[in-house]
């Protein structure tokens, strides 16, 4: 199903949220004073290294440390020209910022610099092909290999994203060529600035979901502010000519567009602890700073004229669906924990676990399922990178809406 993008201001927020039909499935909310540093490069200062985490702390401006993983160091650019993978303290190189800070934890940095566009990843310090493992066709992933191959550079590789499958040859292409321009100007000019330079700004998040769709293909983008209209028109008038078509603005004045997507009202929603099922089961979404439990309760599903057990089963199965839309809804990541009710029979778990998992690679953000453990807990993790949504909206308040 296609979705529509929505980008709007509510307070001091952009709100960009991706519906299937009347349903919100994924969200950002970025308070417009706030800059991001996810996915910018800097030339940042080694400060630090602690031997025993196997970690260096990178400091990318005045004070504000960054967490550098030794293991993931390969191929550095450092400002004085060594040619070296070893990081020593007081090196200056350049670093790009992957994981947002989140609570007590430091934003992470990686010397592997990557430029994202809609179709390709540029990643530097590698020189092969990945495709996206949702590219299912062998016919199609042999097909977009021969077609790059020939652009690979001595320093960098490419990844093929999702997005690529349905797309002109020719697009791929040009994109490659201006993410080509893009690290040749960091590797030609970049090295030869100060420390803490900001040698490359990410997109704002709401221009990063209309080159990612959210992972979806878009029918629609639609704002009802003329700022960010005329931000969005100009970056798909440089970058994705073939969209520009599906940008509207909207302008009724009687019906705002937050209104006429329920957006306050699906955002409290979002940030509340207990979901219900549509058999009369529910969920209990409880995140905490080291992991996220999620309790799923029969409430009124159980009926002494059903088999308990068949009961049990139904409200799992709604359950799986429903705790990977609120994953992904909720932008909940690391390691997450999954109380199902507990069912006896090993067929109707081994169901269970292939049905969730069928749910939870739909999510364009990498999430595995891990295994069900011994006392019935199952154990999910998903890839970190910007702030879950109850983060994002600590500062701002909504109008409570009445339980359904």
């Amino acid at each position: 199903m296609s979705g529509k993008l929505i980008v709007t201001k509510m307070d001091d927020n952009i709100v960009t949220a991706l519906y299937e039909g009347n349903q919100m499935i994924q969200v950002n909310v970025d308070r417009e004073e706030e800059v991001s540093s996810l996915g910018n490069i800097y030339i940042g200062k080694v400060k630090n290294i602690v031997k025993n985490i196997n970690a260096a702390f990178v400091e990318i401006s005045d004070k504000k440390m960054c967490y550098l993983p030794l293991a993931d160091v390969v191929n550095p650019i450092f400002t004085n020209g060594k040619s070296s993978d070893k990081v020593n303290i007081g090196d200056e190189l350049v670093v790009q910022v992957i994981k947002e800070d989140i609570k007590t934890k430091a934003p992470v940095v990686t010397t592997s610099i990557s430029f994202t566009g809609k179709y390709v990843v540029l990643m530097h310090g590698t020189k092969t092909i990945g495709i996206s493992t949702k590219i299912g066709s062998e016919q199609k992933r042999k097909s977009l290999r021969s077609l790059v191959s020939p652009l690979l550079g001595e320093q960098y590789g490419f990844v093929l994203r999702t997005n690529a499958m349905e797309a002109e040859d020719g697009l791929i292409v040009e994109e490659i060529e201006q993410l080509k321009n893009q690290y040749d100007r960091i590797l030609t000019y970049g090295i030869y600035r100060n420390r803490f330079s900001l040698l490359y700004k990410t997109l704002q998040p709401f221009l990063c979901a209309i080159r990612d769709g959210f992972a979806k293909d878009l029918e629609a983008i639609i704002t009802d502010d003329l700022s960010l209209y005329d931000e969005i028109k100009e970056y798909l008038t440089e970058h994705q000519k073939e969209d520009i078509e599906k940008l509207t603005f909207y302008q009724d004045k009687l019906l705002a567009l937050s209104k006429l997507y329920s957006i306050e009202t699906k955002l409290s929603r979002a940030l509340r602890e207990k979901v219900w099922l549509p058999c009369g089961g529910s969920l209990i979404i409880q995140p905490t700073e080291a992991l996220t439990v999620i309790d799923v309760n029969t409430g009124k599903a159980v009926s002494k004229k059903k088999n308990v057990q068949e009961t049990f089963l139904k409200v799992n199965l709604e359950a799986a669906e429903e705790i990977a839309a609120q994953i992904r809804l909720r932008n909940l990541s690391g390691i997450i924990i999954v109380d199902f009710i507990d069912m006896i029979s090993e067929d109707a778990k081994t169901q269970l676990l292939r049905v969730f998992e069928e749910y939870l690679i739909k999510d364009p953000i990498k999430t595995t399922l891990v295994d069900m453990t011994a006392l019935n807990l199952v154990e999910i993790t998903r890839k970190k990178v910007r702030k879950p949504l109850h983060e994002q909206m600590k500062h701002t308040e909504l109008a409570v809406c009445e339980e359904e």
